[in-house]
C-alpha cells in the first residue's frame, strides 16, 4: 500500500511526475517531508505559515530580520534597527528595491499592514507585545510596543510581509503574493507543494530554480528513497540502520528537545478546581536526585540509535543558554539525595517514606513511538533507583490539565528565549492557593521572573541573553541542578534525512522543535555536484 502511496503522489499534478526519478539535473530537487509540515491554513503568515510551534522562513514571503547560523539577528528587509530607552519604540528601516511578485513595490505600509494584521488575526503567536505598527515614510516602520520586549528582533525573523494591495484572508493562503525567494506555483492539497524561483528576487539567486515538497508518511517517505523517487526524504532513528543505494543518512543537530516536566509543589487544587502539584515531585532533593541518576546517553543509545545529544536545558547550545545546566550522570549521588529526602530503600527494591512508596505516573502522547520508548527507558532507570514508574499514553485533549499534576515526556525548543519565558515564569492569574504559577507546570519562583522580565525589558540584546543565562542560574537561584530544577531534559533528538548522493545541503542552523520546514530554510542555496 505505501509504494501505490508514492506512486499515486509522484505521478499527480503534472509537473512533479516528470521529476519523480529524482532530480539531479541541476536546478531542481524533491523532498518528502512528513504530512504534518502541510500548512492547514495555507501560505499566509496571518494564519500561522513560519511561525508557531515549529517555527521556519517562509521561503514565500520576505522577512525583517533572519536568524543565522549561530541564532544571532541577521538582515532580511530590514537595513536596520533601533529601540527606544524605556522600549517601547522599534524603528525599523527598510530596502528601497524590493517588489512583489505581481510588480508592486513593498513598502513600509505593507509591513505595518502585516503587523496589525497579524495581531488581530494570528491565534498560533502572542502579539499582545504590540499595540500597533505604523510607517513613518515608504523606507520606515515604527512599533509601537504594549510592553519592553528585546527579543523583538527574533519575532521579527518569523513574520512574513504581505502586500495590502493584495491581501484577501479568505483566498491569500492558496494564492500567495509574496517577495521570497520562490513562488507557489502549484498546492495539491495533501499531496505536495512545487515552488518555483522569483525571478525578480532582490537578493542572491536561488540555485534550486524548482522545488518540490512531497507530503508523506514516514513509511511512504522511505519506500520513496528506496526506489529513487526523491531527492532527500525525512526519517526517524527506527531507519536508521537501513541502507539504501546511492543515498547517505544525514544527521542535523538540534534544540527539539524532550523533557518531563516535575510538579514542584504539593499536591492541591488550582483556581479552576483542577489536580495540581505532586507531593513525591514537590521536594526539591528528589527532583534533583532525578536530574542526576538519568544517564541520558544510554537514551540516546538505545531509543536514538545514536541520533541525538544529551539535554540539559530547553535552549542548549543557544545564545542564550547557560551552562551550568549540565549535569554528569551520577546514580550513586541521586540514591545519596533520595536518602537525604527520607526515601529509604526498601527490602523489596522500592523506597518509601512514611509508608508511602515512591511512585510516579509517566505521561506521554499516543502514537508518539519515540516518546513512549523513551517514556519506558526512564521508567527502567527509576526502577533502579527504587522509584516504582508507570507510563501511560495520553492525547492532547486531556495532556495538558493532567500535566499540573503528574510527570508528561514533552518535545520543546525554539529559536527564541521565550521558550523560557513559557516553561518557567508565572502567568497571572494561573493561581494555585492564592499563588500565580507558571503554565504547563506548577511552579514559581520571583527572582527567575524577575530576571527575565529585565531580560525582556533590557533595550541591548546581548546584554538581555545574559539576564536570560542569570534567570536559569544565578549562582544561588534558578532552575538548574543547585537550584529548582522543575523540569529535567533529557535527549536533544537529531533530525534525520535520506540525502542522494550528489546532492549538498547547505550548512543547517540548530533545528528546532518540529521535523518539518527547518531542513529547507536555505534550500535556495543547495546544489548538485557537477
Amino acid at each position: 500500500m505505501a509504494a501505490l502511496v508514492v506512486s499515486l503522489l509522484l505521478g499527480c499534478g503534472g509537473e512533479s511526475a516528470e521529476r519523480s526519478g529524482g532530480s539531479g539535473d541541476g536546478d531542481s530537487v524533491v523532498i518528502a517531508l512528513d504530512p504534518g509540515s502541510e500548512p492547514e491554513a495555507g501560505f499566509d503568515p496571518a494564519y500561522g505559515w513560519g511561525a508557531g510551534e515549529h517555527v521556519h522562513e517562509p521561503l514565500i514571503q520576505s522577512t525583517l530580520t533572519v536568524t543565522n547560523t549561530d541564532l544571532t539577528i541577521g538582515y532580511d528587509l530590514a537595513t536596520g534597527y533601533s529601540v527606544s530607552e524605556d522600549g517601547l519604540t522599534w524603528q525599523v528601516t527598510i530596502r528601497n528595491d524590493v517588489k512583489f511578485t505581481d510588480g508592486e513595490p513593498l513598502t513600509a505600509e505593507d509591513v505595518a499592514f502585516t503587523y496589525n494584521t497579524v495581531k488581530e488575526t494570528s491565534s498560533v503567536n502572542d502579539f499582545t507585545m504590540l499595540d500597533h505598527a505604523e510607517a513613518a515614510d515608504d523606507t520606515t516602520v515604527i512599533f509601537h510596543m504594549t510592553r519592553p520586549f528585546s527579543i523583538w528582533p527574533y519575532t521579527m525573523a518569523e513574520v512574513g510581509i504581505l502586500p495590502e494591495h493584495a491581501y484577501d484572508s479568505a483566498t491569500y493562503g492558496t494564492e500567495p503574493v509574496g517577495s521570497g525567494r520562490y513562488i507557489l506555483k502549484q498546492w495539491d492539497k495533501g499531496q505536495q507543494v512545487i515552488l518555483e524561483a522569483n525571478p525578480d528576487y532582490y537578493g542572491e539567486a536561488p540555485k534550486m530554480k524548482q522545488v518540490t515538497i512531497l507530503f508523506m508518511e514516514e513509511d511512504a517517505a522511505f519506500l520513496a528513497a528506496q526506489s529513487g523517487q526523491v531527492d532527500l526524504a525525512y526519517t526517524s532513528a527506527t531507519y536508521s540502520e537501513e541502507e539504501v543505494e546511492g543515498y547517505t543518512l544525514a544527521a542535523y543537530e538540534s534544540v527539539d528537545n524532550r523533557g518531563l516536566n516535575l510538579p514542584a509543589i504539593s499536591e492541591t487544587t488550582d483556581s479552576e478546581g483542577r489536580a495540581v502539584g505532586n507531593d513525591f515531585t514537590s521536594d526539591v532533593l528528589v527532583r534533583r536526585a532525578i536530574n542526576i541518576g538519568v544517564d541520558r546517553q544510554e537514551m540516546i543509545d538505545h531509543v536514538l540509535n545514536g541520533y541525538g545529544s544529551p539535554a540539559y536545558s530547553v535552549c542548549d547550545q543557544l545564545p542564550w543558554y547557560n551552562e551550568a545546566s549540565e549535569v554528569t550522570y551520577d546514580s550513586e549521588g541521586a540514591a545519596a539525595l533520595l536518602d537525604e529526602a527520607g526515601w529509604v530503600l526498601g527490602e523489596d527494591g522500592v523506597r518509601e517514606k512514611d509508608g508511602v512508596q515512591a511512585k510516579m505516573n509517566l505521561l506521554y502522547s499516543n502514537g508518539d513511538s519515540v516518546r513512549q520508548a523513551l517514556a519506558a527507558d526512564f521508567a527502567d532507570q527509576m526502577e533502579e533507583l527504587g522509584i516504582i514508574c508507570t507510563i501511560e499514553g495520553v492525547g492532547w485533549d486531556t495532556a495538558y490539565d493532567r500535566a499540573l499534576s503528574e510527570p508528561l515526556l514533552w518535545g520543546w525548543g525554539a529559536h527564541t528565549p521565550m521558550e523560557l519565558y513559557n516553561i518557567y515564569h508565572t502567568i497571572e492569574g494561573n493561581t494555585v492557593d492564592g499563588k500565580d504559577m507558571a503554565q504547563y507546570s506548577p511552579y514559581a519562583n520571583e527572582t527567575v521572573d524577575t530576571y527575565m522580565d529585565q531580560a525582556l525589558a533590557e533595550s541591548d540584546l546581548e546584554e538581555a541573553y545574559t539576564l536570560w543565562q542569570q534567570a536559569q542560574w544565578d549562582g544561588t537561584t534558578g532552575v538548574t541542578q543547585e537550584g529548582d530544577i522543575p523540569w529535567v531534559w533529557l535527549v536533544n533528538i537529531d533530525h534525520l534525512y535520506w540525502v542522494r548522493d550528489g546532492l549538498t545541503v547547505a550548512e543547517q542552523k540548530i533545528h528546532p522543535h518540529g521535523h518539518g520546514w527547518s531542513i529547507v530554510n536555505n534550500v535556495d542555496q543547495w546544489e548538485w555536484e557537477e
